[in-house]
């Protein structure tokens, strides 16, 4: 269906609109035209008006014999009848008045007048006496070398031909801007992307259309966000995972060099190969959650439920009891989300407070419900970190040596949470609160149905993480 912006309408607009303009141009400037070429030239007119003034003198000075003498010599200069009339079409001078003569005599026209050129005889004009119009007038077939129209043919040649290729020309102006341009654009973004520039971007003014074009360019450079920052994580995590590698591979060659017994040795192998194993896996699932873009199956969710089965594997972990691992949300905290990964980032979260509470902290989870979406929770009992770090703390392999009391892990749970959360359509984000590190999470909500609350909630075989 096309909407209001689409670009098929613009088309059509433009087009619609250059259409009716050449239809008005041709009517209103054509006519125009041809009414102006219909008319006199002024040096005409003046060369007229001028043989009325001397026939006047002649008729003054000579009376009937002085226009006959003028008649004649007015025969000599022009081709054409020339006569001289009174008021009531007779002759002042000796001429007689033939029966085809009399009828052109009703058809005279003024020289101020349009000349008709419908008929192939020249048009007969009367010139009154300049001193006195109503003694008489001159009365001349029109000379054919005033003919008004001398430049018809190229007044045609503008109006018909050069005006219209003008308007042509920036009609295919605006075309071009309006759709070649863009395509310009997106062909040099694609060569960029193909020279490895994945930071290259498409012209502001062309993202902000809102038709086909602008959507098709919006997609351009969300593809080249996607790409740059797959990259950029790709090549992050390879340099980070080759760092981090080193240590536990150092660590084996100096076991395998040294002077320990065959136990210590066994064990030493079977830590290190189980620490490599944890960090390879680590990196690979947060590598494939970065990839992976398939749409996700989303179900309704019971936090707490969950929550009870990923505390109970948390204490039989950790030796935390139950009792230190405190759900502050009501039974009716459904969310919709996919069960996996939810579970996934919230064993992540669990564990990473764990790991940086005190001996005697708790861990709790709360929330509340805010519209459409569940606002939760979890708070570990630790110092917390540092302002400008609340963000890193996300980054693959980031650990804030000192910062906070443990080991720290490889760095990836709060990576791997994040991105387990963003994938279901939530948000992770961290702040300090009052006794230790907060882990927000905002997720959508859902309206359970009849007994729906008894048999969505989470079982143990439902999920792995």
């Amino acid at each position: 269906m096309l909407d209001r912006h689409s670009l098929f309408w613009k088309l059509a607009i433009l087009l619609v609109g250059f259409c009716l303009l050449m239809i008005g141009l041709s009517y209103t400037w054509g006519r125009h035209m041809e009414t102006q070429n219909a008319f006199l030239s002024e040096p005409a007119r003046q060369l007229l008006r001028g043989y009325a003034a001397e026939a006047e003198r002649a008729w003054r000075s000579g009376g009937r014999a002085g226009l006959d003498q003028w008649v004649g010599e007015m025969h000599q200069r022009e081709r054409g009848w020339v006569g001289v009339l009174d008021s009531n079409l007779r002759p002042l001078d000796s001429a007689t008045l033939r029966p085809d003569i009399m009828q052109r005599l009703t058809r005279l026209r003024s020289v101020d007048w349009p000349m008709s050129r419908r008929s192939v005889d020249q048009p007969w004009l009367r010139i009154p006496f300049p001193g006195a119009p109503e003694q008489g007038m001159l009365v001349i077939e029109l000379p054919e070398r005033l003919n008004p129209g001398q430049y018809r043919v190229l007044w045609r040649v503008v109006t018909n031909g050069i005006i219209p290729g003008l308007f042509t020309l920036l009609l295919c102006v605006g075309l071009y801007r309006m759709l070649i341009v863009p395509l310009n654009q997106l062909r040099e973004q694609a060569n960029a992307w193909r020279a490895d520039q994945l930071s290259a971007r498409l012209d502001p003014r062309t993202i902000a259309r809102h038709d086909e074009l602008g959507e098709l360019a919006r997609a351009f450079d969300q593809m080249a966000d996607r790409l740059q920052g797959t990259v950029a994580l790709q090549q992050q995590m390879l340099r980070d995972l080759s760092h981090e590698m080193r240590t536990p591979l150092s660590r084996l060659r100096v076991a395998c060099d040294g002077e320990t017994d065959l136990q210590g040795l066994r064990e030493r192998l079977a830590r290190e190969v189980d620490c490599m194993q944890q960090l390879v896996e680590g990196t690979l699932q947060l590598a494939w959650q970065d990839a992976e873009r398939a749409p996700m199956n989303l179900e309704p969710i019971q936090v707490q439920a969950l929550w009870d089965l990923l505390a109970e594997d948390a204490s039989y972990e950790s030796g935390w009891s139950p009792a230190r691992l405190r759900c502050e949300l009501p039974a009716s905290c459904w969310v919709q989300g996919n069960l996996n990964y939810l579970a996934q980032a919230l064993e992540n979260l669990l564990r990473n407070a764990i790991r940086h509470s005190p001996a005697d902290g708790q861990v709790r989870l709360g929330g509340q419900r805010e519209g459409n979406h569940w606002w939760l929770w979890l708070e570990d009992e630790g110092r917390g970190v540092a302002e400008e770090d609340l963000e890193r703390i996300f980054a693959p392999f980031s650990r804030l040596d000192g910062s906070r009391p443990g080991d720290g892990g490889f760095g990836l749970g709060l990576s791997i949470a994040r991105s387990a959360i963003q994938r279901q359509g939530g948000t992770l984000w961290a702040e300090n609160g009052k006794r230790g590190l907060r882990l927000w999470m905002r997720l959508p909500a859902h309206e359970p149905v009849g007994r729906e609350q008894d048999d969505k909630r989470p079982q143990r075989t439902a999920y792995s993480v």
